[in-house]
């Protein structure tokens, strides 16, 4: 009897690895041969942000069935010539030993590229449980350790011809911006279209502290020196589940109405924030009276510098607000909003970037961050917003994605998050990663709004 391909239990092979090094043709003489990673970089933590996308081709498709062998080669051709304009991403992130500083040592040593292949067709992918789905298609071929490469590309190839590509950086060579840059330009290039964004390398190492450096004492209060070894040792918070869902463009505009019922105009990110924080404090044990919630703020067009759109680096802060859990019980929608606008409103000003950019310039060497994020001040989510983030763009060559979203390898998270991503349907709706504790994904998904992404969900180029 013949094998019900949806009950075949997934298994994933690695096929191919190489290192992949930036074109030599395309390195121009004045290349830097170390990089020190500037204030704001060292605000990153050294997370691990993995990129997933998925490309459907069915076996009805011309010339499907051997798409794979095409696309492996096609991608490490188009890296290399992108690892040449980002040179960085082709380094090593390494501790300089006289100073203690964190430096990106651009040698060429190159990015890792895998190509591995699953059992099942692309569609059998479990898209709701990432726990299980990004274990499977991250195939551990390399000891990090030994082999640290600060950019991690892995190919899996699927039976109906479909593509999953997992993209994993390490923090410090940027934010969201800067790996949305990157991916642009590898898809571009790989299409052999000419660069939408000529990246900027020294723009944002060049924002300098004050002399002598000044902040306000908040700072003290939201900001934490930290070594790598209290990023690993974060204590055990049971923020474990990680979830991707599905919110319809009209659940996401019934909510802005709702936030915008007292006259006050509220994005859609502070409309959804509000929602979720309600849902948030009804998860939450007696043992706590207040909770936190955090929204990651880009400082690009805050800071009054030339444009640095293209700026490859991390210019990211975060905006945090604590509130009573009966008070976010009681709250209307359009109250919490006010309050989610005026948390982020203090953060979107230059004077906040100068003044971090200065405080962390107080206590280098070392790493910083939110004190928040190490778990230790009870439960907590940050929201981040990906509107601008390429999806449905990012085309290789061999169509758009049916989905593009992000999520981290991380064992365990000090606080929760949540991150918006444009469906790849491109009708308004969204997708969201999270990253939760069991109560909280429980109270979410026992209403409509956030709804467990299904293959339904997703668009078949």
């Amino acid at each position: 009897m013949e094998e019900n391909p949806k009950e075949r239990k997934m298994s994933v092979i690695l096929r191919k690895k190489c290192i992949v090094k930036a074109m030599n043709e395309y390195l121009s003489p004045e290349r830097h041969h170390k990089l020190t990673l500037s204030n704001l970089d060292l605000l990153s933590g050294r997370f691990p942000v993995t990129y997933l996308y998925l490309y459907y081709h069915s076996r009805s498709d011309r010339g499907s069935i051997n798409i794979s062998n095409n696309v492996f080669e096609s991608l490490k051709t188009s890296l290399a010539k992108t690892l040449s304009y980002y040179y960085p991403f082709a380094g090593r992130i390494v501790e300089d030993p006289q100073t203690s500083q964190t430096l990106i040592i651009c040698d060429n040593n190159g990015a890792l590229l895998v190509e591995a292949v699953a059992n099942i067709p692309l569609i059998h992918l479990d898209f709701y449980n990432l726990n299980q789905t990004l274990e499977q298609i991250l195939v551990s071929c390399l000891n990090p350790d030994e082999f640290p490469f600060p950019v991690q590309v892995q190919v899996t190839c699927y039976t109906c011809g479909g593509v999953s590509i997992t993209f994993t950086f390490d923090h410090a060579l940027g934010d969201a911006t800067a790996f949305g840059n990157f991916l642009s330009s590898w898809s571009q290039l790989a299409r052999d279209m000419p660069l939408s964004c000529i990246p900027d390398l020294d723009l944002g190492r060049s924002l300098p502290p004050r002399l002598p450096p000044t902040y306000h004492p908040y700072f003290n209060h939201v900001f934490v020196k930290c070594t790598l070894e209290d990023i690993r040792n974060i204590p055990k918070t049971g923020i474990l589940l990680k979830r991707l869902y599905f919110v319809n463009a009209s659940s996401i505009n019934h909510l802005q109405t709702l936030a915008s019922a007292d006259g006050n105009k509220r994005t859609k990110i502070e409309a959804f924030s509000a929602y979720v924080w309600k849902i948030m404090a009804t998860s939450i044990d007696k043992s706590h009276a207040n909770c936190k919630m955090g929204w990651l703020v880009d400082g690009r067009g805050r800071l009054s510098h030339s444009s640095m759109s293209n700026y490859i680096g991390n210019v990211l802060s975060v905006a945090i607000e604590e509130a009573s859990i009966v008070e976010i019980k009681q709250g209307s929608i359009s109250a919490i909003a006010n309050n989610v606008h005026r948390a982020i409103s203090k953060v979107t000003n230059e004077a906040h970037f100068q003044d971090l950019i200065d405080w962390i310039e107080c206590h280098k060497p070392g790493l910083m961050l939110p004190r928040f994020v190490l778990g230790r001040e009870g439960p907590a989510l940050v929201i981040s917003s990906g509107r601008r983030f390429p999806v449905a763009e990012l085309d290789f060559g061999f169509g758009s994605p049916m989905l593009g979203t992000v999520s981290s390898t991380i064992k365990n998270s000090g606080v929760g998050y949540m991150n918006q991503r444009p469906s790849a349907t491109g009708d308004g709706s969204w997708v969201i990663s999270a990253i939760l504790w069991p109560q909280l994904a429980a109270a979410l998904e026992s209403d409509s709004v956030l709804q467990p992404l299904c293959a339904s969900h997703l668009q078949k180029s």
